[in-house]
């Protein structure tokens, strides 16, 4: 797999939700905080992002995203000082379904709004960065894909047809990965520097690739730098300087990220477990686990499999 999609498979729990809403003025909700990560979309209408970190109103025009990967509480109103009623929201944290499916008038806001649940005590770097919210603002021949995945996704949740559970599975997670290629490739206001630069740079790439591809592998420095066509000095330099880590010290912690998630997903026995890790004793393989997440990996297990779908 490559690195965007394996470090967003590695944090996943659960399935992500959706909904879309028409907000009839004057109108404003405050999202409380969360596990997981948020998006907004304003499809028609417009609407302000009273934003999780104190900074100052954002005004959202149709076709304006905003990403908030960290689950923090923020407000979404038709202005910004409209006062904010709690959103009401499903036991499970999802959005009820729309029930008002009539026309949108001109001084309405259809949004569209969805959640993802991520296990925050083992959050990728490359997600930890981000800021408290990503906005994409919407330009002409800006993100295609990412409108299409919107466009597809809004359509879907408006007009039901069968198969459309797993087709709205597919485009949230479609949509997730065109929201973070956007951000980490093109729209970073301080230029490419650590994971967006790790992510450009070819070298790095290749190292991360192989290490992703292939955990297991007794990998060492040297061999790694081969795959980076880089001397083993100049690529350690490079690749502890990008991604804030040295390269062994990253197949640790991608080998424990794994490992955890076969352990919360899956039924394999802990030798399989282990081997997939990179460990040929299962004794080394609890030892370097409790280590890592502060509990035997059997009992990790158990508390994955009580955690909701």
């Amino acid at each position: 797999m490559d690195v965007l999609s394996d470090a967003i498979a590695a944090m996943r729990t659960g399935h992500p939700h959706s909904s879309r809403s028409v907000k009839r003025g004057p109108w404003g909700v405050r999202f409380p905080a969360s596990d997981g990560a948020g998006f907004h979309v304003v499809l028609q209408g417009s609407a302000w992002l009273l934003p999780p970190d104190g900074a100052g109103p954002v005004r959202l025009g149709p076709g304006d995203v905003v990403f908030l990967a960290h689950g923090y509480g923020h407000g979404l109103a038709d202005h910004p000082d409209t006062p904010l009623e709690d959103a009401r929201l499903n036991a499970d944290g999802s959005w009820p379904a729309l029930r008002d499916r009539g026309p949108v008038h001109g001084d309405d806001t259809l949004m569209l709004c969805g959640a993802y649940r991520l296990n925050k005590a083992r959050a990728h770097p490359l997600l930890a960065d981000l800021p408290p919210f990503v906005h994409l603002p919407a330009r002409i021949g800006a993100h295609d894909r990412l409108r299409s995945a919107v466009d597809l996704l809004g359509a879907e949740l408006a007009d039901p047809q069968p198969g459309s559970d797993a087709v709205v599975l597919a485009l949230l997670d479609t949509l997730l990965l065109y929201l973070l290629r956007a951000w980490w490739l093109t729209e970073r206001p301080e230029g490419p520097s650590g994971w967006a630069a790790a992510l450009s740079d070819p070298a790095v790439t290749a190292a991360l690739r192989a290490i992703h591809d292939d955990p297991a592998r007794p990998w060492t420095v040297g061999e790694l730098a081969a795959r980076a066509a880089l001397s083993r000095a100049a690529f350690a330099r490079r690749f502890t300087a990008l991604v804030g880590q040295p390269p062994l010290a990253y197949l640790t912690w991608w080998r424990m990220t794994t490992a955890g998630r076969l352990l919360r997903e899956g039924d394999a026995p802990l030798r399989a477990v282990a081997e997939r890790a990179g460990y040929t004793s299962e004794f080394a393989f609890a030892k370097a686990f409790k280590r890592e997440y502060g509990v035997a990996p059997g009992r990790y297990r158990k508390e994955g499999a009580a955690l909701p779908a």
